[in-house]
């Protein structure tokens, strides 16, 4: 067993739902990259460490063999990496993913839940994407079952800034945030300003749950190769939609095309289209001045992005709202500079070694692509040398913390009895929490946690 897991620790059941419909996805979002490490690493446990399950349509859930769980892991992270569309490895993870849908559908893995549930281990419930959280019902029947419920909130844009949500979008957050705070024994967060976003709605609770900010970890990337292209250019990585301050770049780059003409760097915008973003692209489309100065890339796998990554000025990363940042931390782990905005998210990741701008400041945007741009750069050389002492963060490091929080939230205070011969694994098992009450003497009509009942 690895060193990063310990050898005593609670028995994971960890929903990789998400991860079953990810082979018909050319690249990986940011949530599914934290899911598929997630799983790569709960997968290093021995089985009685860990199980995998998946959401059925009812919303319940249902355990997944190990090696299915084994073999899609597999094929995401080699068709990822590839990035080559229709590829032998992207068809075989459609394949296991839609396999893995079809046992839900057809209601196997409940009886191998519901034998785990009634086993008297001490048991932890990991949800490390959102969608699960749309509805509260199947995870409050796992937590009378004795599981303690511990989610992994990303971020909170969606409330605290609908106005960059897709339509509804931020109603839907609001209620995976209320189940958070209803049902949860212990929540993970990205980030110290996720941690400050989710802390007023954990307030209706007398002892609301552990907080633990877990900086994720990144991929090993090989640190860039100094190079220098013959015409210099600045890459944007991320989903072309209205926080992501595309706009800043495009009237920025508009402006330099006009002044500098033939000696404008390029600038290189990588991902996908994404939502409420005409203004952006009728610019892209339509605006004959960036023609032949900014390209729009589209989606890339990991290994092109990583190439085009190492021959920057610098990573440029103007956003509104960032729940983490992860292009910032994975551009500094190559040895690429970045300009950002500043973000306490940003702050947490880049420490002292980014430039950080206002996102509305478009002048000193400018000067900095200048600064960048130029051979010779102090401004940029400053940078790098910052850059000599940052560390870049450790999935390993993410995990011992992860472990710790399990440990303390599935500590058991009374001995939990025997299940009744028979009993659905959904019927209350008279285990209670930190307090000693039992799931049988909580109030009706009462929304129950494991601590204490929440109106």
């Amino acid at each position: 067993m690895p060193a990063e897991l310990r050898q005593n620790g609670p028995h994971v059941i960890l929903d990789v739902s998400r991860l079953l419909g990810c082979g018909r996805k050319r690249t990986p979002s940011g949530i599914d990259r934290v899911e598929l490490a997630y799983a790569r690493h709960w997968l290093q446990a021995p089985p009685e460490r860990c199980s995998f399950v998946g959401q059925e349509v009812q919303g319940g859930f249902a355990m997944l063999p190990r090696r299915l769980v084994a073999d899609l892991v597999a094929a995401l992270t080699e068709a990822w990496s590839a990035g080559i569309a229709n590829s032998p490895a992207f068809r075989r993870a459609a394949r296991i993913g839609a396999l893995g849908r079809g046992r839900l559908l057809l209601g196997f893995g409940r009886t191998e839940l519901a034998r785990l549930l009634h086993s008297r281990r001490r048991l932890a419930f990991l949800l490390v994407s959102h969608q699960a959280l749309d509805r509260s019902g199947p995870i409050e029947a796992l937590r009378r079952a004795g599981c303690a419920f511990v989610p992994l909130i990303h971020d909170l844009i969606p409330v605290t800034h609908p106005e960059y949500a897709r339509p509804g979008q931020a109603e839907k957050h609001l209620r995976r945030i209320t189940t958070t705070a209803a049902l949860a024994d212990g929540v993970i967060v990205n980030s110290a300003a996720t941690a400050a976003a989710l802390e007023p709605h954990l307030r209706g609770r007398t002892r609301p749950p552990s907080v633990l900010v877990a900086p994720l970890g990144i991929d090993t990337l090989e640190r860039a190769t100094p190079t220098t292209p013959l015409e210099p250019y600045f890459v944007a990585l991320g989903t072309i939609e209205p926080r992501k301050n595309h706009l800043l770049l495009l009237h920025l780059w508009r402006e330099l095309a006009r002044v500098q003409g033939a000696a404008t760097p390029r600038l290189l915008i990588i991902g996908k289209r994404g939502w409420e973003n005409e203004n952006i692209i009728d610019i892209l489309e339509r605006c004959t001045a960036l023609h032949g100065v900014v390209q729009e890339v589209g989606q890339l796998p990991d290994r092109m992005v990583a190439e085009l990554m190492q021959g920057a000025r610098a990573l440029l990363f103007p956003s509104f709202a960032e729940g983490y940042g992860l292009p910032l931390a994975e551009s500094l782990a190559m040895g690429v500079p970045v300009v950002c905005s500043d973000l306490p998210a940003l702050r947490e990741v880049g420490g002292q070694v980014p430039d950080y701008l206002d996102p509305l400041d478009g002048q000193a945007w400018r000067q900095a692509v200048t600064d960048y741009a130029a051979l010779d750069s102090g401004r940029r050389g400053a940078q790098l040398d910052r850059l000599e002492a940052w560390q870049a963060p450790r999935w390993a490091d993410h995990f011992r913390l992860v472990d710790t929080l399990l440990d303390r939230v599935t500590e058991p205070v009374q001995a939990r009895p025997a299940p009744r011969p028979g009993a659905a694994w959904s019927q209350p098992a008279g285990w209670g929490g930190r307090r000693g009450t039992a799931w049988a003497e909580r109030p009706a009509g009462l929304v129950a946690a494991r601590d204490e009942a929440v109106p």
